[in-house]
């Protein structure tokens, strides 16, 4: 059989991180519009099964027009979508498997969505489908444990076995992906792989890790199928999913299939002078080519301009805000006044005043034995905003 394992489409991802109101929209938009690209995927290849290895939404509690959204993009894949909860959407009373608004719309627009609330075999005419929902937020048990004693004589032998199941596995555990920052391991919803009978399994379809990568050699994890943070080290392959061929008592062929749109890039950059801005904007054209609202920037700078080099440094970065879903700056580019702007404020014959600034300015700036100390960037500062006046006048 041939099928399709996604994951962590998080739905309704708030992006708080996003401070403008239509940039987190068109994020979350993006999402939707990933499921309906999952739904061409299922088309093209002609796939018999979808299945979701939790966290389809954010939340336990999503918005209702986003549930419409997303049931009518899944009715329109006409194959089977089987889902179990994830640790964001878990299947608690009162979460959203259980209200009124998502079962009256599901029966109607997507018939095909079979919700997996159960740890029970799912025999199906392909395959055998072996659900671990996750009922809880957080659960210190494996919720793959019920398999450990399961009766495997009493399944089907023609057919596949999968595994459904969310969470991290022990020595690649799972991760938090709400900030920026590196994340540490978890300690919840851990799956032993070492603890399932690898003969009587052929697949192991997981979710939680946001970037695809193989744990064993049964068990993926096909990653988001839209991207939605920035690269943290190596292996960050993201926005796609998993073309699964399966047969019974043979290895899996798996094949990525790309389904992400919005790029989020890292750049680094060290200014070693004004000659560098080129350089810079051949890196931005390298990562960014030109788009609008299509690409988020993390960008580490360092090292130090002229005033004038500065100036056309920071209209660089406005007109990059106005670009990007979202420009995130860490580190700084220092002002360094260069000899020939330094004489042209203190020599201004024409503005005294302005000269007398830039004088003692300079002194001040000579008297600092750390370079790099908050007076001297107080200093360079305020001797970049005088030369903005007095060239801009």
């Amino acid at each position: 059989m041939r099928l399709i394992h996604t994951a962590d489409w998080q739905i309704g991802k708030p992006y708080g991180t996003v401070a403008d109101e239509q940039k987190r929209f068109r994020l979350q938009q993006e999402r939707i519009n990933a499921v309906g690209r999952i739904r061409d995927v299922v088309r093209l290849h002609n796939a018999e099964l979808v299945l979701v290895a939790g966290d389809l939404f954010d939340s336990p509690t999503p918005d209702t027009t986003a549930v419409l959204e997303v049931l009518e993009l899944i009715g329109e894949m006409e194959v089977p979508v089987l889902v179990i909860p994830g640790n964001h959407d878990h299947g608690a009373p009162g979460t959203v498997w259980h209200r009124d608004d998502f079962q009256r719309h599901q029966r109607t627009k997507a018939p095909n969505l079979q919700l997996l609330l159960e740890r029970q075999p799912l025999v199906l005419e392909s395959a055998v489908v072996l659900p671990c929902p996750l009922l809880r937020n957080q659960d210190n048990t494996d919720p793959t444990q019920w398999l450990r004693g399961l009766d495997w004589s009493s399944l089907p032998t023609d057919r596949p076995r999968i595994v459904l199941a969310h969470g991290g596995v022990h020595g690649f555990g799972g991760r938090n992906y709400e900030g920026d920052e590196e994340a540490q391991a978890g300690a919840n919803n851990l799956i032993d792989l070492t603890a399932l009978p690898a003969a009587q399994i052929d697949y192991i379809a997981l979710g939680d890790w946001h970037n695809l990568k193989q744990v064993s050699a049964q068990a993926w994890y096909p990653g988001t199928p839209e991207p939605d943070r920035f690269d943290q080290g190596d292996g960050n392959q993201r926005g796609q999913v998993l073309l699964v061929d399966l047969q019974r008592g043979a290895p899996a062929a798996v094949t990525p299939q790309t389904t992400g749109r919005i790029q989020w890039h890292n750049l680094t950059m060290r200014f070693s002078g004004d000659g560098d801005l080129d350089r810079f904007d051949r890196q931005l054209e390298d990562c960014i080519a030109g788009r609008v609202a299509r690409d988020l920037l993390r960008l580490e700078v360092s090292g130090s301009l002229s005033l004038a080099g500065h100036r056309r440094y920071q209209q660089r970065l406005n007109d990059l805000q106005n670009q990007l879903l979202r420009l995130r700056i860490k580190g700084e580019c220092q002002q360094a006044p260069e000899a020939a702007e330094l004489e042209q404020l203190t020599a201004r014959s024409e503005d005294p005043l302005i000269a007398q600034v830039a004088q003692q300015l300079q002194q001040r700036l000579g008297r600092e034995s750390d370079p790099d100390s908050d007076e001297a960037s107080r200093i360079r500062a305020a001797l970049c905003e005088l030369f903005r006046f007095a060239t801009t006048r």
